[in-house]
C-alpha cells in the first residue's frame, strides 16, 4: 500500500507541475500568436484528446513523466505561406524567448501560489527551540544554551525547524555563521558565531542542525512499541507492538540509550511488560546497508502546547508571505546546486525519481498542505534546473537566443545540433546518477 501510495501521489505532482510548465510556454506561444499543434501532458502513446476551435490538439499520453508543447515551426516541417506568421521561427528573439521563459516562470508562480494557500489556511509547526547542546559540538563551542529559541540565522528569519535546516544547509562551506537567539519566552535577541571551517554533514543522513550538535525540542519517543518489522531481530525474538520497555540490562529505558546501543550492534536485554505479566526478551541486532537494524519503534508523546505554533495570516501577508518563501528556496536552491559544482556537497546528495516518489507519498499521507508545499518546493527546483545552459533544457535555448541576438542571424544549426547531443548525454548521465543513488537508498 505504502508503495502504491507514493507511486499515485508521484504522479498527480508530476502531472501538476508538467501541466503548469508546459501551460506557461503554451499561454506566452498564444499571446504572441504562435500555432500550437499539441499540448500533451505526458509522452507515448495518447490516451485521451480534444480538440480546440483554433485547431490545438489537447492530449493526455501513457508515460506521464513529463509533456511537451508543439507549436508550428519551419525547422521541423513545411509551412505554408499564409501560416508563416503564426511559426515560431518567425517570431523576434524577444517574441521566442517569452515563449522558452514562460515554462520555468510558470512553475515560480505555482509556487507562490502554493504558499500563499498554505500561509492563508495556515500549516502547523514546531518553533525552533533548542532542547540540548551536544557537548564538542559546534554549538558547544559557540557557547549556545539549551530552552533558546533560534530566530534568525544570518538575519534571515526562521519560524519553524524547516527553515532553520535550510537556512543552515546552504551555509555549507562557509567559514562561519550568525545564529539570532533569545531565551525562550524572552524578547532578549542576541548573536552567536558559529565557526563552520571544519563543519560537514550528510543531508541523507542528519539535519544540518544536528550535525552542529542542536537537539531540537520535538515529540519525546515513549516505552510502548508502536511496531515490530516483520523478519526483524525484534520480531524473531518475540516483542510484539504495545510492549512496554520497561529495563535495558537492569537498568531504567531511555530510547536514546536503548538506539545508541543498537548502534553499536551490541546485544540487547530487555524486560518487557505485556498484558499486566513481565518477560525478558534478549536479541542481536542485524547489519543492514552499514548500520545495525532492529525492527522497532517507538510511540511519541506530542510536542508540549508552548513550543507549536502555525504560521498563518492574512490574505496580502500570506501572498508576501508566499513570494518571499519562492525567492527564499529558488536562492537557496541555486547555492546548494553551486556547491555540488564547488565540492562543497557531494554529488552522492543527489536525488531522482524515486526519491521524489517516496517525498510525495509521506507528504501526501501528512496532509493536503504538506502535500501543496512538497508541490512547491518541486515546482521551484523545476523552474531552477530548466534554466540551466543546457542545450536540451530552456536555459540552452534561451542562450542560443541570446547569441542569435548579439550576432543578428542564428547559430548554425550543425552546432546546436552538436550541442543537443552533448547536453541530453550530460542530461542522461546526471538523471541516471540521481537513480542510482535513489536505489542505494532504498
Amino acid at each position: 500500500m505504502s508503495f502504491l501510495w507514493s507511486l499515485v501521489s508521484f504522479i498527480i505532482a508530476v502531472c501538476v507541475l508538467v501541466f503548469v510548465h508546459e501551460y506557461g510556454h503554451f499561454w506566452a506561444a498564444r499571446k504572441c500568436g504562435v500555432k500550437v499543434h499539441r499540448f500533451s501532458i505526458g509522452f507515448g502513446k495518447v490516451l485521451w484528446r480534444r480538440v480546440d476551435k483554433l485547431g490545438t490538439e489537447f492530449a493526455v499520453s501513457a508515460i506521464p513523466l513529463g509533456g511537451y508543447v508543439k507549436m508550428l515551426d519551419e525547422r521541423n516541417e513545411e509551412v505554408p505561406v499564409e501560416l508563416k506568421p503564426q511559426s515560431f521561427n518567425g517570431k523576434t528573439v524577444l517574441q521566442r524567448a517569452f515563449i522558452i521563459a514562460a515554462g520555468p516562470l510558470a512553475n515560480f508562480l505555482f509556487a507562490v501560489l502554493a504558499y500563499w494557500i498554505i500561509y492563508a489556511v495556515g500549516i502547523p509547526a514546531v518553533k525552533p527551540v533548542i532542547a540540548k547542546i551536544e557537548p564538542n559540538s559546534v554549538a558547544a563551542a559557540a557557547q549556545l544554551q539549551p530552552d533558546s529559541q533560534i530566530l534568525a540565522v544570518d538575519g534571515e528569519d526562521a519560524p519553524d525547524w524547516e527553515t532553520v535546516n535550510m537556512l543552515l544547509a546552504s551555509k555549507l562551506g562557509n567559514d562561519s555563521v550568525i545564529l539570532t537567539l533569545t531565551p525562550f519566552g524572552e524578547n532578549q535577541p542576541r548573536d552567536k558565531v558559529l565557526n563552520l571551517r571544519n563543519w560537514s554533514f550528510n543531508p541523507e543522513k542528519e539535519s544540518a542542525f544536528r550535525a552542529l550538535g542542536i537537539q531540537p525540542v520535538a515529540s519525546k519517543a515513549g516505552n510502548v512499541l508502536s511496531s515490530v518489522v516483520s523478519g526483524s531481530p525484534a520480531e524473531r525474538a518475540g516483542l510484539k507492538v504495545g510492549d512496554v520497555l520497561l529495563q535495558q540490562d537492569g537498568s531504567p529505558v531511555v530510547w536514546s540509550d536503548l538506539v545508541a546501543q543498537i548502534q553499536k550492534g551490541n546485544p540487547i536485554s530487555l524486560l518487557i511488560e505485556r498484558q499486566g505479566e513481565r518477560h525478558t526478551i534478549s536479541f542481536t541486532p542485524v547489519e543492514k546497508d552499514g548500520k545495525y537494524f532492529a525492527g522497532i519503534a517507538p510511540t511519541f508523546e506530542p510536542v508540549n502546547e508552548k513550543y507549536r505554533t502555525e504560521l498563518k495570516y492574512d490574505i496580502l501577508e500570506a501572498l508576501k508571505k508566499g513570494v518571499e518563501k519562492t525567492a527564499q528556496l529558488s536562492w537557496l536552491t541555486i547555492k546548494v546546486i553551486g556547491k555540488l559544482f564547488t565540492g562543497d556537497l557531494s554529488l552522492n546528495n543527489l536525488s531522482g525519481p524515486i526519491s521524489i516518489a517516496q517525498g510525495a507519498g509521506m507528504s501526501a499521507s501528512i496532509g493536503l498542505v504538506y502535500f501543496l508545499s512538497f508541490m512547491a518546493l518541486i515546482s521551484v527546483n523545476l523552474g531552477i534546473m530548466n534554466l540551466f545552459p543546457l542545450p536540451v533544457l530552456d536555459g540552452g535555448h534561451l542562450v542560443f537566443l541570446a547569441a542569435e541576438g548579439i550576432k543578428g542571424k542564428p547559430v548554425s544549426e550543425k552546432i546546436q545540433d552538436f550541442c543537443y547531443r552533448i547536453g541530453a548525454a550530460l542530461l542522461l548521465m546526471l538523471t541516471v546518477f540521481a537513480l542510482f543513488n535513489d536505489f542505494l537508498r532504498l
